[in-house]
């Protein structure tokens, strides 16, 4: 990787991690620091891109020219036994895959790792993209346009380690396939999609269809004819 390629990406991470501070920062010296850091991306993005440190913060870590869905993860993790791993949400009190938003710098793979193990500090590895969906076509309800990828995932141990973010769940739990609890919006869908994976009746990730709407005009007839004698 060259080195002016390795020095963006490093300061996509420090933009990353300064805006996040900043949004939940609670005291006047953690958001000099966030502010800081933010400023040392827009200076290291400056030798990259050959413009001011001020533009660069002004028009890069301010505001983006294209904005996309947001993209989160969920891991879900079948034991040799087949049940899953689940969690009681402290928000909602449904249960759910564990799973978050993704950070800067990391696989979708491996952010989906870190969030099973900060909220239930089980060790997992991924084993397959089971599939993408659209918030607006599962019906999570998250106040934004998602994009939700799940990992077939399966625990490394036989025993889960202290959770570092156990105040996200309520409880937690394996569960087999006839005997879910009641599931959080979106579960519906990918986690009898995880089983039917698990059991080999699926290989391929699943996505939702294109919008009839974004789909091409089909030609009619007649003037598809007339193109093929040109």
């Amino acid at each position: 990787m060259k080195t002016w390629h390795q020095l963006a990406l490093w300061a996509d991470e420090l933009r990353a991690i300064g805006g996040n501070g900043l949004k939940f920062v609670k005291n006047p010296y953690d958001k000099a620091n966030y502010q800081r850091v933010r400023r040392i991306a827009a200076e290291i993005f400056a030798l990259v891109d050959g413009r001011p440190p001020e533009m660069v913060e002004t028009l890069l870590l301010n505001s983006l020219d294209h904005y996309t869905p947001l993209v989160m993860g969920d891991a879900l993790v079948v034991n040799d036994a087949g049940a899953m791993l689940l969690i009681q949400r402290a928000d909602s009190g449904l249960w759910a895959a564990p799973g978050g938003a993704f950070d800067v710098g990391e696989t979708a793979a491996e952010g989906a790792v870190r969030e099973c193990y900060e909220e239930t500090g089980w060790r997992v590895e991924p084993v397959a993209l089971i599939g993408i969906y659209d918030s607006r076509v599962v019906g999570t309800l998250v106040g934004q346009h998602v994009y939700h990828l799940s990992f077939l995932c399966r625990p490394l141990s036989s025993t889960p380690d202290t959770p570092t973010h156990a105040l996200e769940a309520l409880d937690i739990g394996w569960f087999p396939e006839d005997a879910t609890p009641p599931l959080d919006a979106g579960h519906q869908v990918w986690v009898p999609n995880a089983f039917r994976y698990w059991r080999g009746e699926i290989s391929q990730p699943v996505f939702d269809a294109a919008s009839p709407a974004l789909m091409p005009t089909p030609m009619p007839e007649e003037e598809h004819g007339k193109r093929s004698d040109d």
